[in-house]
């Protein structure tokens, strides 16, 4: 709205879509960390940007800790569970998902308990989002299902080398569907991390557990690429969607949507198959170390699961699909560890040079993006100072008009 004979009001600048989010993320934080109540309209919120950005660090520092955490720990236990006679599959892929009432707590406690925030749950959560993620709920579902077979039969070593292949898969999944450029940091990580399968590939007919056939262990190898695959495809359209959320609560409020749709897949799947009755035989009769060992077993996979999905979640909302991917393909190296000296899995020469060229991959993207930051800085920092001499420039002129 305009005044005759005054210049229009100055609007404040709309904030960037980085920013935005790091503010809504800000008060996510601050909702449990018992802070300020905040506005329900996130473009009223008005902070110190130095705070914010500590914030914002503090957020993607435990959202990764979620990912480090929960992707060792639930590799690991996963193969815990077949290792002492533990067989079923549906079983394995049911507890990848049915830990999703650890979100409740998150989702409603600081609206109805707490009351840090003015924002209900579920709030804006439109039944488009809903919808988008109830379908990728049941891709998750069947995600879980192809990780399950591969771990089965594959060591803890080569499964999360095989895995550290969705890198591959997810830059260029991203590259179409979220244009992501393409860099020589980004080639230079696709051309070592598809060696380093191919590699593993060549030299995996020795690394074959004792009684298993050699047509098994190639189908868990190749279910193991697929769960990689399906996963690269979820990181970049969870980029997308998570382009329309607002703030961090409805990225635990789609995951919890997500996580209940890909445990109704599973039911199902257990159900048809038998899986119910077979977790209870195997629970009381099969399991080499006792019901409660098995009980206790699948509780932890609960738990660690679901820090490992809201991480992954956490970090593609707060960064991008790709960093995201980026950072759990670091991790495989120190799962490949973990399986070497739990389970002390074979950790020959190929193997080595497979890591080595995972390793080699992953930090050459992380160098490439450091310059890529420094280059953007300077280039604001140019900017800033251009914009400065120009104010300054101006002010002169009018002065001495």
């Amino acid at each position: 709205m305009a005044f005759s004979g005054a210049a229009p009001p100055k609007q404040p600048p709309l904030p960037s879509s980085d920013s935005h989010r790091r503010q809504e993320s800000n008060k996510f934080l601050l909702h449990f960390a018992g802070g300020e109540k905040t506005s329900t309209d996130p473009m009223h919120e008005v902070g110190d940007r130095r705070r914010g950005s500590k914030r914002y660090l503090l957020l993607l520092g435990i959202n990764y800790m979620f990912l480090f955490v929960g992707s060792v720990s639930s590799s690991l236990l996963s193969k815990f569970y077949f290792i002492h006679k533990g067989s079923s599959r549906w079983v394995s892929t049911l507890v990848q998902s049915a830990g999703f009432p650890l979100l409740l707590p998150a989702v409603f406690l600081p609206y109805y308990v707490f009351q840090s925030t003015q924002r209900r749950p579920f709030s804006r959560f439109t039944s488009q989002i809903f919808v988008v993620s109830v379908i990728i709920g049941f891709l998750l579902g069947l995600n879980n299902l192809l990780f399950s077979w591969g771990n089965s039969y594959l060591p803890v070593s080569t499964n999360s080398l095989l895995l550290s292949t969705q890198l591959v898969f997810t830059l260029i999944t991203s590259m179409i569907i979220v244009k992501q450029k393409l860099t020589f940091a980004n080639l230079n990580c696709v051309i070592l991390l598809t060696l380093s399968s191919v590699l593993l590939a060549l030299s995996s007919g020795h690394d074959k557990p004792e009684g298993l056939t050699r047509a098994k262990f190639f189908f868990g190898f190749f279910s193991t690429v697929g769960a990689g695959l399906l996963f690269a495809l979820y990181l970049p359209v969870m980029e997308r969607v998570y382009a329309k959320v607002y703030c961090y609560a409805m990225v635990v409020e789609m995951q919890l949507v997500m996580e209940v749709a890909a445990t109704a897949f599973s039911v199902v799947g257990m159900a048809a198959s038998g899986g119910f009755g077979e977790m209870k035989a195997e629970m009381e009769r099969e399991f080499d170390l006792g019901p409660r060992a098995y009980c206790l077993t699948v509780a932890f996979n609960l738990v660690t699961w679901q820090l490992c999905f809201m991480g992954t979640a956490g970090m593609v909302f707060l960064t991008t699909s790709l960093t995201g991917g980026i950072c759990m393909t670091a991790l495989m190296t120190i799962n490949v560890l973990g399986g070497v000296l739990v389970y002390h899995d074979h950790f020959g020469g190929s193997k080595a040079v497979s890591t080595a060229l995972c390793v080699w991959g992953f930090c050459s993207y992380v160098y490439g993006m450091y310059m890529k930051s420094k280059e953007d800085a300077g280039e604001e920092k140019a900017a800033a100072q251009s914009s400065e001499s120009s104010m300054e420039m101006g002010e002169i002129v009018t002065h001495n008009g």
